[in-house]
């Protein structure tokens, strides 16, 4: 169950700055999620346990945004194009994994591109 107060407003601070208005938000979350940021407050990779889950939404917003900006970049191609099909899209999967430059693992586009030289 995800509770959420909803106003997103703005307020001007003591300077007469634009500053965004937070809310208050009551969500209800995995155990190990809840774990996963006091361990980053802690460590002091977050100011606190909802500066963590601020950041977590901030992110999802950006990934949401571009995500939609490449479906509408399809969209437009196909309008000019056509349909993008399946066999096009394996052949440009194939030509991605035969042109790939693997860093990790020995997959088979290795091919000695991007391995580090042994060590004498």
């Amino acid at each position: 169950m995800i509770v959420l107060k909803y106003n997103y407003g703005c307020h001007h601070g003591a300077r007469g700055a634009h500053v965004k208005k937070k809310e208050r938000l009551t969500v209800t979350v995995d155990a190990e999620l809840i774990l996963a940021g006091a361990r980053a407050v802690k460590a002091g990779r977050a100011d606190s346990l909802s500066g963590w889950v601020n950041d977590a939404l901030v992110e999802r917003q950006v990934k949401e945004r571009r995500l939609q900006a490449m479906a509408e970049a399809v969209a437009a191609y196909e309008a000019e194009f056509g349909v993008i099909t399946a066999e096009e899209m394996a052949a440009q999967e194939r030509a991605d994994e035969k042109n790939a430059i693997r860093v990790r693992g020995l997959g088979p586009a290795s091919r000695g591109r991007g391995r580090r030289p042994k060590a004498p």
